[in-house]
């Protein structure tokens, strides 16, 4: 807990998409649903309270099951005083949307965002603290890479934050990244967690 409390960062778990490919497919409320005996959520919680971050900030569309198992979640992990719920009243947008809506709630004083996504259960607990470690002068964002490929989560500097209040549509941070160029770092790692999400009711098995 002191360590996570030294950083002047945050992190966000962006949960307010409607996993409509997921529910069209019969398998219903995406990160209700069971992955690995828990909520799927419950695997971007783990991660997010295990980054080097204040708070945690859950962007939801309102789904207030969705936010009552994020508050059980952080009560079992002894940081439900660290838990905000922030609802994106544009969710139907996009990820863009969400992005916006996390990164106004920030706190004034926040020098960096850890961006989790929800339906990304398996990423790595100690790749936050990697990440935090490359987010040195002259880098705005940091994120993995696994075998050739860029996976979350990503940790954006606060000079990233201005472009983020400004995404639309559903393309999330994309544009934001590829607008930084070389003050991207990547950090390889060798889990694939950070590329596996879950889209369809099959990839759950």
């Amino acid at each position: 807990m002191a360590e996570s409390k030294s950083a002047r960062c945050d992190a966000v778990v962006l949960a307010a998409g409607a996993g409509r490919r997921f529910a069209e497919q019969g398998g219903g409320r995406k990160l209700l649903a069971p992955f690995e005996g828990r909520p799927l959520i419950s695997g971007a919680l783990d991660a997010a309270f295990a980054a080097p971050a204040r708070r945690v900030l859950l962007v939801t569309d309102g789904d207030r099951d969705l936010a009552r198992i994020a508050a059980d979640h952080a009560e079992g992990s002894d940081r439900r005083d660290d838990l905000d719920i922030v609802v994106a009243a544009d969710a139907a947008e996009g990820m863009g949307a969400s992005l916006r809506t996390a990164v106004a709630a920030l706190p004034a004083d926040c020098e960096g965002v850890f961006v989790f996504l929800g339906d990304m259960p398996r990423a790595p607990p100690d790749l936050p603290g990697r990440l935090l470690a490359s987010l040195a002068p002259g880098i705005d964002a940091v994120a993995p890479r696994f075998e050739g490929r860029r996976g979350h989560p990503v940790l954006f500097g606060k000079t990233c934050f201005p472009a983020l209040r400004a995404l639309s549509g559903d393309v999330g941070a994309r544009s934001v990244l590829a607008a930084i160029g070389e003050r991207l770092a990547l950090v390889e790692v060798a889990d694939p967690g950070v590329l596996f999400d879950v889209d369809r009711p099959q990839d759950l098995a």
